[in-house]
């Protein structure tokens, strides 16, 4: 016999058992429920009702559970791996929607009959309508918290120490000021080289380098180099001239064009084209290596240097003239800065904020959506 057929013929045995009760359907489908899938169906049942439920898969296979729930949350039956249900009668308390839930775990899917009847408890509620609707829904609720609120300021004042430079004063000191004789190449037991060297004073700190109060420090040095009388006077004319104009601060007696160069790194030397001329080189070590700070051919030459300002250098000339030597100028001088510092004492105003805790409570709405019956 069908399976189908006997499925019905079930239903009409039961049928003939409720002694002339009226079932009125409520729904008769077929539904598809794929592989991992849930399907949930909402009706509505008056109070004193009865629910007349039965359930067949068609091609006789396990669904993995069936749930009938009273909105919102109490489960009134539960099965697992079922293939048929024969009229399962649940008792309605109270009108309202209830569930009916189908849920599939295997990877293939299954073919849901049901069937949904009710008997209801009088004529008055034989009209009742079964069909849900739903509605939007806002529900509030209260978040509660603490929080520190400022409720007021604390004013204090802290007697503080700070470092102030308090002045800054601008040095000039000579460095190197002397006449080299630098013999020609056919003096007898004479070379054509000669050298010197020049020494930095040694930047000074008190009490210590790393926090001091006074210090005095090399910033730069400046040099005039000239051969002969006339390159001689034309060093001479320049710091006169500059002695008639605006000199530099600080500058010392016959160093003045030097003291200019160091302070505005332009040079007011003439250069003199007449007289013989010399070779000369600074050089000396830095970081392990030899570094030449200056170099040139010259009669007169007038130069600022600030990448060497401690330690020492060596001074080269060279005379290329066969038969006469030369004497040769060397002027330097170098610019010094010191300083000085002093503490002073301040007060700092300091605001402190009070905080006290304090409970708040703000609204949280919650937008439902709910089944009812209209």
């Amino acid at each position: 016999m069908n399976k189908y057929i006997t499925f019905f013929i079930g239903l009409l045995i039961w049928t003939a058992r409720c002694f002339g009760q009226e079932l009125i359907d409520v729904t008769e489908q077929t539904i598809k429920l794929g592989g991992h899938k849930e399907e949930e169906l909402y009706f509505g049942f008056a109070a004193g009702d009865k629910i007349i439920f039965s359930f067949m898969e068609a091609d006789n296979k396990e669904l993995k559970e069936i749930e009938i729930i009273e909105y919102p949350n109490n489960s009134r039956f539960s099965d697992y791996k079922v293939k048929r249900i024969e009229n399962k009668t649940i008792n309605v308390a109270k009108t309202g929607v209830f569930i009916f839930r189908f849920q599939n775990s295997a990877i293939a899917g299954r073919i849901c009959k049901i069937k949904i009847q009710r008997i209801p408890a009088n004529e008055d509620t034989k009209n009742f309508n079964s069909s849900v609707t739903w509605i939007t829904k806002q529900d509030t609720i209260w978040n509660t918290y603490t929080k520190d609120v400022i409720i007021g300021y604390d004013t204090t004042y802290v007697q503080k120490t700070k470092k102030e430079l308090l002045k800054i004063d601008t040095i000039f000191t000579p460095l190197f000021d002397k006449i080299l004789r630098v013999h020609s190449e056919t003096a007898i037991g004479k070379s054509q080289y000669t050298y010197a060297t020049v020494e930095f004073p040694q930047n000074t700190y008190y009490p210590n380098q790393y926090n001091p109060y006074n210090s005095t420090e090399v910033v730069c040095w400046t040099y005039w180099i000239g051969v002969g009388q006339k390159a001689r006077e034309a060093y001479d004319k320049a710091n006169k001239n500059l002695s008639m104009g605006i000199s530099a601060i600080g500058a010392l007696t016959g160093y003045g064009a030097l003291a200019s160069l160091a302070v505005s790194g332009i040079s007011i030397f003439a250069n003199t084209e007449i007289g013989d001329n010399v070779r000369y080189k600074f050089y000396g070590m830095q970081n392990g290596q030899n570094i030449i700070y200056d170099y040139g051919n010259v009669i007169t030459a007038s130069g600022r240097n600030d990448k060497i300002t401690q330690g020492s250098f060596s001074v080269e000339l060279y005379n290329d003239n066969f038969r006469e030597g030369i004497d040769v100028t060397l002027k330097m001088i170098v610019m010094q800065l010191t300083k000085t510092w002093r503490d002073t004492q301040y007060t700092e105003q300091k605001i402190v904020p009070r905080y006290e805790k304090k409970i708040f409570s703000e609204p949280v709405i919650k937008t439902l959506k709910i089944p009812i019956n209209r």
